[in-house]
């Protein structure tokens, strides 16, 4: 299986559109794209200007998917996936998701996986993102915010990440600022330095220009080898 495995420092921190920007950035290199992510959880909630999770990962990737295709599990409170699994009376199983992830690479040249939250979140009591994230054995692209705190969160994901033997392409901070200043600078700099990895930008972009927004981003090179 040859792709990318989108991770995050937390919630909320444009793990979504820096997933959907490398899926619409490959399909823009004329690469037959698929995605996944394991579980979506707020699906009841009012949909953001990206909608929601798979549904816009469904949209750029090119591999005729539709959004239950990218997610096997969806809930409907914007809850831990293990909770909002137990309050639904339903039960992830972990070799199903693996499977489906598989299933869908089987469609297309690459894939590119989201995870839910951090790599720490639980998807059941006994199995985390990370988990997951080691049994597809894909590279890791870390999306992190640029400002204050997260010096503290991306090193401690990246630590997280390497005692699960998992290999970081990149983190990805993001949404850059058009006018960054001295602390956003030096933020990337000091992760890169004490995080000893790559680390890029990727600007606040819309759902047209999600393609161009990582045009920049070296994502051949993140790729597992074929």
């Amino acid at each position: 299986m040859r792709g990318l495995f989108v991770t995050a420092t937390d919630t909320e921190v444009g793990k979504s559109v820096t997933a959907a920007a490398i899926v619409a950035g490959l399909v823009a290199r004329g690469k037959r794209v698929a995605a996944f992510k394991p579980a979506v959880t707020g699906v009841a909630d009012e949909p953001g200007p990206f909608g929601r999770d798979h549904e816009l990962l469904a949209s750029v990737a090119n591999a005729g998917q539709t959004p239950d295709d990218v997610a096997p599990y969806r809930f409907d409170p914007p809850l831990s996936p293990h909770l909002a699994a137990e309050l639904a009376g339903v039960e992830i199983d972990p070799t199903r998701l693996v499977e489906h992830a598989r299933s869908q690479a089987a469609r297309a040249d690459v894939i590119v996986c989201e995870g839910v939250g951090g790599l720490l979140v639980p998807l059941t009591a006994n199995y985390l993102v990370r988990d997951l994230a080691r049994d597809l054995a894909l590279p890791l692209v870390v999306a992190a915010r640029p400002g204050l705190g997260t010096i503290n969160h991306t090193l401690l994901t990246l630590e997280a990440a390497r005692a699960a033997g998992l290999t970081v392409a990149a983190v990805v901070f993001t949404p850059w600022p058009n006018d960054p200043e001295p602390i956003h600078h030096s933020n990337r700099d000091t992760v890169e330095q004490l995080g000893r990895v790559a680390t890029y930008t990727l600007p606040r972009t819309t759902r047209a220009e999600l393609a161009a927004s990582a045009a920049d981003l070296p994502l051949d090179a993140w790729l597992t080898p074929r």
